[in-house]
């Protein structure tokens, strides 16, 4: 009986100091800071330059030119940098003219990409035109029409331009011009893209008792948008090496139905990019909340 009595007593001061407890505790959030180190040293430089990029994909957006703004938009107000104010180098051009004096060939001409076409700038105004073949040769008729036209396009369009980035005799040159900067390069490709199937949405409707409800539904949908895909190249000034490289890629679909200028949607994905393009340089902190107790 005693011990009956006793687990009856124990079992109420153990609900007593619960309610208690209970009755005294506080919930309340905290904001937190959390440090993402750089991938990159950089503590070497004192200043940036962003040279330049070679863009493909649509002529709809200057990717070459918006980047570069945007970048050093960012740099400015981001990072301790001295961001340096100088020409947008046509890096297209510059690696067409670098395979020519090599004795390469495999290089089209920019075109419409960094400037006029190369054809219109050597024939003199006296040449009469030249009269085309009736049947163009075999081979040239399984060229992609974006090589042929000297447009970049595709990712293999691009691909053959990249060897100017390996150009550290270039990219050195370039540095002593500018105090030996970090110099900052790549390639962007911006390519509209379409997309057409089943997808879930969200549709609201109303049950038997006229309470409104969400119900998933599978339509066919027709969507339109852009792919952006850069690869940023970082490259010490001082001897022309690249210290440090990466590639992204975002997308975005819009209903066919909406009008999205390329503008609005290159920037768009670009917004979503930049923090990783900035954590490459210096640390970045993510803000969160965590719930206390007291």
């Amino acid at each position: 009986m005693s011990s009956r009595r006793a687990q009856h007593a124990a079992a109420i001061v153990s609900l007593g100091l619960l309610s208690a407890t209970v009755a005294c505790t506080n919930f309340y959030e905290v904001p937190i800071e959390t440090p993402i180190q750089a991938k990159l040293d950089v503590g070497a430089f004192r200043r940036v330059l962003v040279a330049g990029f070679i863009s493909g994909g649509t002529d709809d957006v200057d990717a070459n030119m918006e980047t570069v703004r945007l970048l050093r938009s960012q740099l400015r107000t981001k990072t301790n940098l001295r961001v340096i104010e100088a020409e947008v180098l046509p890096l297209a051009e510059l690696a067409q003219e670098q395979a020519a004096k090599a004795g390469e060939s495999s290089l089209p001409p920019v075109g419409e990409v960094a400037g006029a076409p190369a054809a219109a700038a050597s024939q003199r105004p006296q040449d009469p035109p030249a009269t085309p073949p009736a049947t163009p040769p075999a081979d040239e008729t399984k060229k992609p029409e974006s090589a042929a036209a000297g447009v970049i396009r595709t990712k293999q369009d691009l691909e053959r331009y990249e060897r100017i980035f390996a150009d550290a005799a270039f990219w050195k040159k370039l540095g002593e011009e500018y105090e030996q900067p970090l110099i900052i390069t790549g390639t962007i490709m911006f390519t509209p893209q379409q997309s057409a199937g089943m997808q879930t949405v969200n549709r609201e409707e109303f049950d038997q008792l006229g309470r409104r409800i969400i119900v998933p539904r599978r339509i066919y949908q027709e969507r339109k948008g852009f792919i952006l895909e850069p690869k940023f190249v970082f490259i010490d000034g001082r001897t022309g090496a690249t210290l440090y490289s990466e590639s992204q890629r975002r997308e975005v679909l819009y209903p066919a139905s909406q009008s999205t200028p390329a503008l609005a949607s290159y920037f768009e994905l670009m917004d979503q990019l930049i923090p990783d393009f900035l954590g490459a340089l210096s640390t970045q902190k993510i803000k969160g909340m965590r719930t206390l107790l007291r």
